[in-house]
């Protein structure tokens, strides 16, 4: 395709002009785990399922493109995506990590990679004194989440990966909060991005895939044998309804930035919270950096209650904002981290960043903003009446909540 072309028509353009034989405008589901051999040492390119597919490969190639990396993977989930990336290092290997991070990630870490001599260190990577003091001679990457989830916090991506490059060691940046059509890190030096594409590329809570874009020949290769050998790849199916996401990815970003933002500012003037953590609020720590590498903002934000008190009345009396899990639909979810997506983080690990009883977490949908304060107005007025009656009658309601 173009590459003059803006970021807007090339998403809407995913695969309409991979199929010149037929024409068709959207690229076909090609459901063979096999493909013919012309004949002895000839290959049309597809040889099993597992390696290639022409419906995964168009996928693969625009997740490359958007990002302005070389190759594409597409995996069956985020974490298998992570698990891929992860399988580049081994036994004695040292990766620097973000503090404030996703808990399945740190699970993975942790739980899993440590068992086959894999440490990593958690800092603020957007200190450059404390990336250089928690370096080591085996420290082989440095894991970015920019926003980090669920604080927002955000990382210089291009001092990041100049100080790494020094040291002879890979960058690689989660990019599932903002996707290519706000931030592309490849393009500030990062060696690898990874998406958890459930997310916002998916866009519509229907279909869990995981995406890494590489950049440099010998890196891709690598990245390769591990997609094909590991085999965590992702089905013909979930690729074309992840593709269809995608073509609208312009349109819900610019509703789910707007949403949020308005959302934020709502919440920021609110008695009842103590706290709003957004990038695009022009008090947030990290506004100068997000606006320098970052062409917008994503659709998630967290928020602290000023008494933990609210969390549960409050999350029973949302109703068009659901109370569930994951984020980056076109619906509106709310997430209490201390017990959901962040609960694998040891208690005093979450306290000591910010990942209380008194944080919620936001990922605010394409729905009508009014509609969405008023939802969430009437839910934080339902509570503090709750609350207030239970002072009334003794206490016992209150202090049981």
């Amino acid at each position: 395709m173009d590459d003059k072309l803006r970021i807007e028509s090339r998403l809407a353009q995913i695969g309409s002009q991979e199929d010149p034989a037929t024409g068709a405008v959207n690229f076909p589901i090609y459901q063979s785990t096999a493909f013919r051999h012309p004949r002895l040492g000839q290959s049309t390119g597809f040889d099993y399922i597992r390696t290639k597919n022409p419906t995964r490969s168009v996928l693969e190639n625009a997740a490359a493109e958007l990002e302005s990396g070389d190759v594409g993977f597409a995996c069956s989930s985020g974490m298998a995506a992570l698990s891929t990336v992860f399988s580049l290092f081994g036994q004695g290997d040292h990766l620097v990590v973000s503090l404030d991070l996703y808990g399945g990630t740190y699970r993975m870490l942790e739980r899993i990679l440590s068992k086959y001599g894999i440490t990593a260190s958690y800092v603020d990577t957007n200190d450059l004194e404390a990336l250089e003091a928690t370096r080591r001679p085996n420290t082989k990457a440095v894991f970015i989440e920019t926003p980090t989830n669920p604080l927002m916090m955000i990382t210089d991506i291009q001092a990041v990966c100049t100080w790494a490059r020094q040291h002879h060691m890979l960058t690689i940046v989660d990019n599932t909060l903002l996707t290519p059509f706000f931030q592309r890190p490849l393009e500030l030096g990062a060696d690898i991005v990874v998406h958890s594409a459930t997310k916002y590329l998916g866009g519509h809570n229907d279909v869990l895939a995981g995406l890494i874009v590489t950049k440099g020949s010998e890196l891709s290769t690598e990245m390769a044998m591990l997609h094909n050998s590991i085999g965590a790849v992702l089905g013909p199916t979930d690729c074309y309804q992840l593709m269809r996401g995608m073509k609208t990815l312009a349109l819900r970003m610019e509703r789910h930035e707007s949403n949020a933002l308005a959302l934020a500012d709502y919440l920021l003037h609110h008695e009842a919270i103590a706290e709003v953590f957004h990038p695009g609020l022009p008090d947030h720590p990290g506004y100068e950096i997000q606006n320098r590498q970052s062409s917008g903002n994503t659709g998630i934000f967290s928020f602290k209650v000023k008494d933990a008190k609210y969390v549960e009345p409050l999350l029973r009396h949302i109703r068009l904002i659901a109370f569930a899990e994951s984020l980056g639909g076109v619906e509106s979810l709310m997430t209490y981290p201390a017990v959901q997506t962040h609960a694998d983080i040891p208690v005093e690990i979450r306290d000591a960043v910010g990942v209380d009883d008194r944080l919620l977490r936001f990922s605010v949908g394409i729905e009508h903003a009014s509609d969405l304060i008023a939802d969430l107005g009437n839910a934080l007025e339902a509570a503090r009446i709750e609350l207030e009656e239970g002072i009334t009658l003794g206490g016992q309601q209150g202090s049981d909540r």
